[in-house]
């Protein structure tokens, strides 16, 4: 399971546009040593049937001082009572090391099943931690040890969206957007933007600005990084074209193991990876890495982090720090209708016809 050429992407597409993004190169790396150090706490923890798995800002490459670190047992085999005994190993391991808890909301530093992801995908059962768990895994995570365990899961619900998604194997098109993973990535942050407005009332607006932030930013390149993922499979070219139905059954190998390569890039690395096949898109580009490093920059400045985390609601309109995270989004939203929408951008038709419509 390798990134292949997204791997290097953003710098690469630094280099090409002579800018110099401090914010972002300093969360990379400063997440890379980190994940090292949670390597070296955690390890012969993980075993063939259970994974730990990183989401968030660390598995983001997006670490900042003041990051959670969510983390989650990922089980794929058969109950253990052993398993509890990881989860609280992990979690004494990680705060003795000095991370923070994950956040408050319960969906992290527990166990997660593959028979809950894998086959309650819709229906009742499918609750809005499944949804988000299942997303994020595909869309933001990376485990820590043994990776036995995650990388079937991670192929296996691959593979269900693919293979009973029939329009991309019974269609006359030769290439499509798989419409049950993309329908999916459009739930959950449909479910996330509702979510936001659902922890204001129930926080009384504690900790909202810092909130807002995100959803304008991480929030919404985690999707972005979804459409895109979905949008590549229409300029996918399968080594052998034609050769995705076999005696009428589907084969989604070819199409699981090229949408593996974006699943493991981080989201900045799609977006990159897509601008430099759009060398016409430069200046869209750029203004979305400015805005992004800037981002990055402020949730980096403990003092404005701490601010925006007791921000009341009430001097939400006056704040300066508020008023430039607005700033911010702005510029990011704008540049992304244009990567969207912009009629020379070859993903303006399938955002018309598969993100519309």
């Amino acid at each position: 399971m390798t990134t292949g050429s997204l791997g290097s992407a953003v710098e690469t597409l630094q280099g090409e546009m002579g800018s110099e993004w401090a914010a972002i190169t300093s969360a990379r790396d400063h997440s890379r040593e980190i994940r090292g150090r949670i390597q070296e706490l955690l390890n012969n923890l993980a075993s063939e049937d259970a994974s730990i798995v990183i989401f968030g800002s660390l598995a983001r490459e997006e670490f900042t001082a003041g990051s959670d670190l969510d983390w989650t047992l990922l089980v794929d085999g058969h109950a253990d009572s052993r398993h509890l005994q990881v989860v609280q190993d992990v979690s004494k391991r990680l705060e003795a090391g000095g991370f923070k808890r994950p956040g408050r909301e319960g969906l992290f530093g527990k166990m997660a099943f593959s028979h809950n992801l894998l086959h309650q995908i819709g229906g009742e059962d499918d609750t809005n931690r499944n949804i988000t768990q299942r997303i994020l895994l595909l869309l933001e995570s990376i485990p820590v040890g043994r990776r036995e365990a995650y990388e079937r899961v991670v192929r296996n619900v691959l593979q269900r969206y693919l293979v009973e998604d029939l329009g991309l194997w019974r269609g006359s098109r030769p290439h499509k957007v798989p419409r049950f993973l993309l329908n999916d990535i459009v739930r959950y942050w449909r479910t996330v933007a509702v979510d936001f407005v659902y922890k204001q009332r129930e926080r009384g607006g504690e900790g909202w600005a810092l909130r807002n932030a995100k959803l304008r930013m991480s929030r919404k390149l985690i999707f972005v990084a979804g459409l895109l993922t979905c949008f590549g499979c229409h300029f996918f070219v399968p080594p052998e074209p034609r050769a995705s139905i076999v005696e009428g059954d589907p084969n989604p190998a070819p199409l699981v193991d090229h949408l593996l390569r974006f699943v493991q890039a981080t989201p900045l690395q799609i977006l990159a990876h897509e601008l430099l096949g759009q060398p016409a898109l430069a200046p869209i580009g750029r203004s979305l890495f400015d805005a992004y490093d800037a981002f990055l920059e402020l949730l980096a400045d403990s003092e404005s982090r701490t601010l925006l985390e007791s921000l009341p609601l009430y001097s939400l309109g006056t704040d300066p720090l508020f008023q430039r995270v607005r700033e911010i989004g702005h510029v990011f939203e704008k540049a992304l209708r244009q990567l969207f929408f912009d009629p020379q951008s070859r993903l303006c038709e399938l955002t018309i016809r598969y993100g519309v419509f």
